[in-house]
């Protein structure tokens, strides 16, 4: 069962942004002597919280237990990564974001959900694991916590113009497609002296040496890199080469699926990258439909019960005494955006003006008018005008560019916090084994 929870704790982190992936059971097993293995600014991890984190990512790799790397490796990627979250959940709790309880009550939900169980299964099986069920929510607050301190840092941070489109779309280093990538992320702390970048490049090169003789990319990962990824062997998934930075972009133009970079340095570090698999981006097409409207709001004058009636009487005045649709919708319509147009939405694609009318139209043919049915809005009187296919391949195109642009910025922007955040926190590993081989405590900050 422990490997069952292992495995639903991994499909709640995947929902949540790439800096904010660890979730471990808190088992409730007796700790006879525990002991403070880092200070973060005033906060401490004990010895029992590494433990368990590190038995949770054991249990991960059950099946695979030769791509962990050696245990004091392994024990300074989880304390590195459980660093990383505790500062988030500090900044988050500073900066007053509030998790309330049915918050916490969703996300269960839809944990459960994606592994068919119910929210009572669920707790039954975390609790059968050993594990403590509140911490697991802690634990799941905490996510949602970090989740909206991303949300906040970048939402005002990041902005995609038209003119950032057009000179994407219009570079020739601009490439379609999509590209499954691996990578291990070397990093290079703040500030950095030469000693420090040549260290981390050093590093790099040891890593890119040991794929080179044999080992596994995805073992590497766990092995050499900290970037917050790598506990899941640094996959990348798949992502559009227009979200790719340029200089890795031409890197990546020229691999075959399989193949491995060499340490490419970047903004954050050195990065070595495994093209895993390509596919290029087919045409868009899509089904958009002509349609006119009436629709009728109860208010503070018409009951909901006059408001149907009133629909019934103008849907039979329509079919059953063929007057004029639009001239009806501009006298009755109460849709400020269309009543005046005779109430013409023009084309759009199917569930634009939401699943209501999205599911109407699938039941109507050309011309054909329905009876009212009932919105949040009000009563409706739907005609469908005709339908066409679109090529949308230019607009989804641009839309794709707009969201790579804000990614790429977002991922950046974020990348650059974190690193603030760890270089301005104390943090303070009192265990000489956990620090990093090169002397320097795990996330960068100084013991």
């Amino acid at each position: 069962m422990k490997q069952l929870i292992a495995t639903l704790l991994l499909a709640f982190a995947i929902m949540l942004p790439a800096h904010a992936q660890l979730l471990t059971p808190n088992a409730q097993e007796s700790q006879p002597l525990d002991r403070i293995v880092a200070v973060v600014n005033d906060d401490v991890i004990l010895q029992s919280d590494l433990n368990d984190a590190v038995r949770a990512i054991q249990q991960q790799y059950a099946g695979h237990p030769d791509q962990l790397p050696p245990m004091n490796v392994l024990n300074q990627q989880v304390l590195n990564r459980l660093i990383l979250m505790r500062l988030q959940v500090q900044k988050a709790q500073d900066q007053g974001i509030a998790v309330s309880d049915a918050d916490v009550d969703q996300a269960i939900k839809g944990v459960a959900q994606q592994n068919k169980l119910t929210p009572e299964q669920l707790r039954v099986e975390v609790e059968r694991s050993g594990s403590s069920f509140t911490a697991f929510r802690k634990q799941i607050a905490d996510q949602i916590a970090v989740q909206r301190l991303h949300q906040s840092v970048v939402q005002n941070s990041v902005s995609v113009t038209d003119g950032e489109i057009d000179n994407l779309l219009n570079s020739p280093t601009y490439k379609s497609g999509e590209v499954h990538l691996a990578h291990i992320q070397i990093s290079i702390p703040s500030g950095a002296d030469a000693a420090t970048i040549k260290a981390s490049q050093a590093k790099a090169e040891q890593a890119l040496a040991a794929i080179k003789a044999g080992m596994d990319f995805h073992a590497a990962a766990i092995r050499y890199s900290d970037a917050p990824d790598a506990l899941d062997g640094g996959d990348l998934g798949w992502r559009r080469m227009d979200e790719i930075p340029a200089a890795f972009a031409e890197t990546i133009e020229s691999m075959k699926p399989g193949q491995v970079s060499a340490a490419l340095r970047g903004p954050t570090g050195f990065h070595i990258l495994k093209l895993i698999g390509q596919r290029q981006a087919d045409r868009q097409m899509v089904t958009e439909f002509h349609a006119r409207q009436i629709l009728i709001k109860p208010s503070e004058l018409i009951t909901p019960a006059q408001a149907e009636q009133k629909a019934r009487d103008i849907y039979n005045r329509i079919v059953n005494k063929h007057e004029d649709f639009a001239a009806l919708a501009k006298e009755y319509s109460k849709d400020d955006t269309t009543a005046n147009l005779g109430g013409d939405m023009g084309w759009f694609k199917q569930d634009a003006w939401g699943q209501i009318i999205a599911s109407k139209l699938g039941e109507l043919k050309d011309n054909e008018v329905s009876e009212p049915f009932q919105s949040p809005a009000g009563w409706h009187i739907l005609q469908r005008l005709g339908s066409r296919q679109s090529d949308q391949t230019v607009q989804i195109q641009r839309d794709q560019a707009r969201q790579a642009i804000g990614n790429r910025k977002s991922e950046q922007v974020y990348e650059d916090y974190l690193r603030d955040l760890r270089s301005g926190a104390y943090i303070h590993i009192l265990v000489p084994e956990l620090r990093a081989a090169d002397g320097q405590a795990a996330a960068g900050s100084a013991s």
